[in-house]
């Protein structure tokens, strides 16, 4: 190099000279060699990563990215037509994309093997979800990508038929289905159950858990927000609650007619409500799982879950015996579970005895559960994908 040629001019005579050479030959070697050690290791560890591509086309995907894996999407703006976020977690390398103007065709695929997220819950959006399919398909028959698992916002009823021929254990090529509700063929092999998580399509937030949202008293017992059908339980839930004049020591706005979209309003007194109760009363919509578990576990509140299967195809309570929620079960949620909303009244009369510091116990409890649900579903989720993904050592 540069100092032997600057050394050459004023060379003196060096008795150690052979030895000096004869070491820095064993070191350049031993350097060669750490060399090469870090080049295998290297491309080792690209050979054992994954590079896995999360096309975001159904609300849920918010939920999988912001809430489950803590990533982050740039813009920030919720009304952009393009946003993206990546992270790496285990041996994976993942890249989220969401928005208006991922298409079919024109956006770059930068990875071997994808994660499609997809709205199923009707005919409509089935059709859609169909296309994307179809494109992955294309994707796979051209060797362009590997791989493709499934996140699916399933039907309330569990009429997911369509989505079977596309599985690989069908003939078809989605090697993984992660899918919500309590959905009777759920497998732990290549059919796994998936939360429904927070509306996301409402742009509920990733709630951080605040001193004064575990420490303060609430003012309110318990809350009820939403809408009542015509001779479903929640007509009865709020009779009882009318009955004993309970319903005053809640926060209870019920309305006649589901609203999709909600206003600014309707949204801060949503959260204010989950804020402000203890309990956060959760009668069965048309499925027994709903956005409001999840969201009331974000601030803390209890959920009081009316357990009973929902008419449909979803579970097989002969197979478990305690469907529905079997995610939530399994997973040890903390909630409380009741049959019947005639057993309210007894809660809430024990609830008025609870002392804050017992509340507080509570509510740190059902934090940290929620925490760690999400942290669990995170690490199942990249589990099965590396298991799936990866070229298994055994060969």
């Amino acid at each position: 190099g540069f100092t032997d040629h600057v050394a050459l001019g004023n060379e003196e005579w060096n008795p150690w000279d052979a030895d000096e050479k004869s070491e820095l030959a064993a070191s350049q070697q031993r350097y060669e060699a750490n060399l090469k050690m870090i080049k295998h290791a290297r491309s080792h560890l690209e050979q054992t990563s994954l590079r896995v591509q999360i096309w975001g086309k159904a609300a849920i995907g918010l939920y999988l990215w912001q809430h489950i894996f803590g990533g982050h999407l740039e813009p920030a703006d919720v009304t952009a037509q393009w946003r993206e976020g990546s992270q790496k977690a285990g041996k994976t390398y993942f890249s989220f994309l969401t928005g208006p103007s991922v298409v079919p065709g024109y956006f770059s695929v930068e990875a071997e093997h994808v994660v499609l997220v997809l709205n199923g819950r009707e005919p409509p959006k089935v059709a859609y979800a169909t296309q994307w399919l179809h494109y992955a398909q294309t994707l796979m028959e051209t060797r362009k990508i590997q791989h493709v698992a499934v996140v699916l916002l399933g039907n309330e009823q569990c009429n997911n038929a369509w989505i079977h021929p596309y599985l690989k254990r069908n003939g078809g090529f989605v090697s993984l289905l992660f899918i919500t509700y309590d959905y009777a063929f759920v497998n732990e092999e290549d059919i796994f159950q998936w939360p429904l998580g927070v509306a996301t399509y409402r742009n509920f937030p990733v709630v951080e858990p605040s001193w004064s949202m575990i420490h303060d008293p609430r003012s309110y017992l318990c809350n009820f927000l939403g809408t009542v059908y015509k001779n479903s339980s929640r007509e009865i839930l709020i009779e009882i609650l009318k009955q004993d004049g309970l319903d005053k020591l809640c926060w209870i706005a019920a309305r006649e007619q589901w609203q999709p979209q909600e206003t600014n309003e309707s949204f801060k007194n949503y959260q204010d409500a989950l804020l402000q109760s203890d309990l956060t009363l959760c009668p069965v919509g048309i499925n027994t799982e709903c956005y409001r578990i999840y969201e009331a576990c974000s601030y803390g509140s209890l959920p009081v879950i009316e357990d009973v299967m929902t008419p449909g195809d979803c579970g097989n309570s002969s197979m478990y015996h305690s469907a529905p929620l079997q995610l939530l079960k399994t997973m040890g949620a903390p909630f409380i579970f009741i049959k019947n909303w005639k057993e309210l009244p007894a809660i809430l009369e024990k609830e008025k005895k609870k002392s804050l510091q017992e509340k507080i116990q509570r509510r740190k409890k059902l934090l940290e559960w929620y925490r760690n649900f999400k942290a669990w579903m995170r690490q199942k989720f990249i589990n099965t994908l590396e298991n799936s993904f990866l070229p298994s050592d055994k060969g």
